[in-house]
């Protein structure tokens, strides 16, 4: 199966033909992806080489000629060494463009700690007024990207990982979906991390929503998922631990709740290794995630 990222460039590519208004700004990170659409369209794909700065600039200006740039490289390139540029050239001067990272949290762990990037997210939430998507599947992405393109001057990151669930699901770019419906908790799947947690929480009686746009934070269906689930939540996602406990928070800020976080943990792990290991050093495996969500939830959640 392809991932997230082999779709990108194709997908992209498209819309540079369709739509005159998109443009590419790259790092040379992904630029051989874009060789025949540069051919194409040699002014509205641009590559900036080894300069991240730059690129965020570059985006921004292309978008204050009334352009809809998308900027990539992988997630630490694009979000947190440019942070200040992402601040200030989009955020300050009301320019819109389409972030999409590639790497995700470890997902080059040979790369070392500079290729990783778990507290992107976190890190936006600083800022006002960014669209969040993070797909679980290459399918999704294809979607998302799309609608990210699409929306107006809007600031969107889109968060691409090779980590993906078995099969896509319909996705709007905006709604959490309902996967199972239960009486003794609410869990929230974020993106890749699907497939883990219906394993974590087969047999579970919990109801499991599937979120793969996380700003705005879906609070209305939260609050739907909690009238017959109840208010114990726990959040499952793929990038920093407790990105989002503020939002479900916040979401239930009139009633009684409790709220786990479950995601990447702070301590850096330093042995490289696999994908596979850094997913069950974290504690993101099914196994670990059914010890886990059991012990917050209590005994009510087995039915």
């Amino acid at each position: 199966m392809d991932t997230m990222r082999d779709r990108f460039a194709p997908v992209v590519s498209r819309l540079l033909d369709e739509d005159p208004r998109v443009a590419v700004v790259l790092a040379e990170i992904g630029k051989d992806g874009f060789s025949e659409a540069r051919s194409r369209h040699p002014d509205r794909v641009v590559n900036v080489g080894i300069r991240e700065q730059l690129l965020i600039g570059t985006g921004a200006g292309l978008a204050l000629t009334g352009l809809r740039p998308v900027l990539h490289t992988f997630a630490g390139f694009l979000v947190e060494r440019p942070f200040e540029q992402v601040k200030l050239d989009l955020g300050h001067q009301d320019a819109g463009a389409v972030l999409v990272s590639a790497a995700a949290s470890f997902d080059w762990p040979a790369g070392g700690f500079t290729h990783m990037s778990p507290g992107d997210v976190a890190l936006l939430d600083t800022l006002d007024g960014w669209t969040v998507h993070v797909p679980g599947h290459p399918d999704e992405a294809e979607t998302l990207l799309r609608h990210a393109v699409a929306a107006g001057d809007d600031k969107v990151y889109v968060r691409l990982s090779v980590q993906s669930n078995a099969q896509g699901l319909p996705v709007d770019g905006a709604r959490f979906r309902t996967v199972r419906e239960g009486h003794a908790g609410v869990v929230v799947a974020v993106g890749p991390i699907l497939d883990a947690a219906l394993a974590a929480t087969e047999g579970l009686d919990v109801t499991l929503l599937y979120a793969t746009t996380v700003r705005p934070f879906d609070a209305a269906a939260l609050r739907r998922a909690t009238e017959t689930a109840g208010t114990d939540v726990v959040l499952v996602e793929p990038y920093l631990a407790g990105t989002s406990t503020k939002e479900a928070a916040d979401a239930l800020a009139d009633v009684p709740h409790r709220v786990l976080g479950l995601g990447v943990g702070r301590r850096e792990l330093r042995r490289y290794g696999t994908v596979e290991e850094h997913v069950a050093a974290h504690g993101l495996d099914p196994a670990s995630l059914r010890e886990r969500i059991g012990a917050f939830l209590g005994a009510r959640v087995h039915g």
